[in-house]
């Protein structure tokens, strides 16, 4: 037995992108085999590679490094001798008792390694190939899926598909975390190839009202109602992003988000941004209600810019109650709007269409 055969098993598993432990023996009371400093590596499927003690510590191990393998969190053991086999959780170590003859107690430290997660950018706009280069910086892995994608314009890409056909993208491709930044080039389509890997978190970097439309139309294509509801959009983390690279940088703060299991802010506000696209029929009514006769009062909301850049998410703004609407109503309209209005300033990524201060004619006392 090569006690040192961990290392060379840890480098080839890891080459491979495969899960595996490194278990180390902490201490140890005679009598037992293992030894402190003692390594080895252990897979899911139970093959120990290395020297951690005999066969009465090794089933506690295995079951435990199956443990850490599936939440990826660190785990200290200690295998005592005992009438029974029962495991106790002592806060920070867990106990588990040894029914051999041998006697012996060890303390094992287990550190699961997971291969890197891939991320899958779809789209080949500023913002997507901002992602392909930042996201290797945070251990990601990347793949870029864009029709006619070519390898040399993505070179921190592990993987380039040069279409974005769902069929061919989901039979090439696994992937728990996909961010569709196509902005306009393929929308729908970037849509469909991403929902067509089933990823664990899925993000699409557009405004809310565009976002809307398109996950509408998504379903009214026969594209599964509760898989669309999973998307986040608009994607991003406030972080004040205005260049391609920061509203990557705020949406990649998202995925490290998921990937850690903590929950993102994005999804509150997509919820709020939602409820105002919700409630816009209602707000423009009673703008619409306020308004005046007055011809340079008759528009009460600017039309929606094509990508808004770093805007305050507004919703249709009601027109001053000196164009023949009252006080009342106007003021009625404003509270409206406020309820359902996120105030802070969102992301690029996450803003809605702006109504312009040219909205308020000086008529209107604007």
């Amino acid at each position: 037995m090569n006690r040192n055969e961990w290392i060379t098993q840890a480098a080839r598993l890891q080459a491979a992108d495969q899960p595996f432990a490194l278990v180390t023996v902490l201490s140890a009371q005679a009598p037992t085999s293992g030894k402190a400093g003692d390594k080895a590596v252990v897979t899911p499927d139970g093959q120990i590679h290395g020297w951690i003690g005999g066969g009465c510590a090794q089933p506690a191990v295995i079951k435990t490094v199956r443990r850490a393998l599936l939440d990826g969190q660190p785990r200290k053991i200690r295998i005592a001798p005992s009438d029974e086999s029962a495991e106790r959780d002592l806060g920070d170590v867990l106990e588990f008792g040894m029914a051999c003859h041998s006697g012996g107690t060890l303390e094992l430290f287990i550190d699961p390694v997971m291969p890197s997660a891939m991320l899958t950018v779809v789209g080949d706009s500023p913002v997507a190939r901002a992602l392909v280069g930042l996201a290797p910086r945070v251990g990601l892995r990347v793949a870029v899926v864009a029709q006619g994608a070519q390898a040399a314009d993505f070179p921190d890409a592990d993987t380039v598909l040069n279409s974005d056909e769902a069929s061919q993208v989901s039979a090439r491709l696994s992937s728990p975390f996909v961010v569709v930044a196509t902005q306009g080039r393929r929308d729908l389509q970037g849509l469909k190839a991403a929902l067509a890997l089933q990823p664990q978190g899925l993000w699409f970097v557009a405004s809310a009202r565009k976002a809307g439309v398109l996950l509408d139309t998504l379903v009214t294509s026969g594209e599964d109602p509760a898989a669309v509801a999973r998307i986040v959009a608009p994607a991003g983390e406030f972080i004040g992003a205005q260049t391609p690279e920061e509203i990557a940088l705020s949406v990649l703060t998202s995925v490290v988000a998921a990937r850690r299991g903590r929950e993102s802010s994005a999804p509150a506000a997509q919820a709020a941004l939602t409820a105002s696209m919700a409630s816009s029929a209602l707000t423009s009514s009673v703008a619409a209600a306020a308004a005046g006769s007055s011809s340079c009062c008759s528009t009460t909301a600017a039309t929606e810019p094509k990508e808004a850049t770093n805007t305050k998410a507004l919703a249709p703004v009601a027109a001053s109650a000196c164009c023949g609407g009252s006080k009342q109503a106007a003021g009625q309209a404003a509270a409206t709007a406020s309820d359902v209005v996120p105030s802070r300033t969102v992301e690029p990524a996450l803003a809605l269409a702006a109504v312009p201060a040219s909205v308020k004619s000086s008529c209107c006392g604007g």
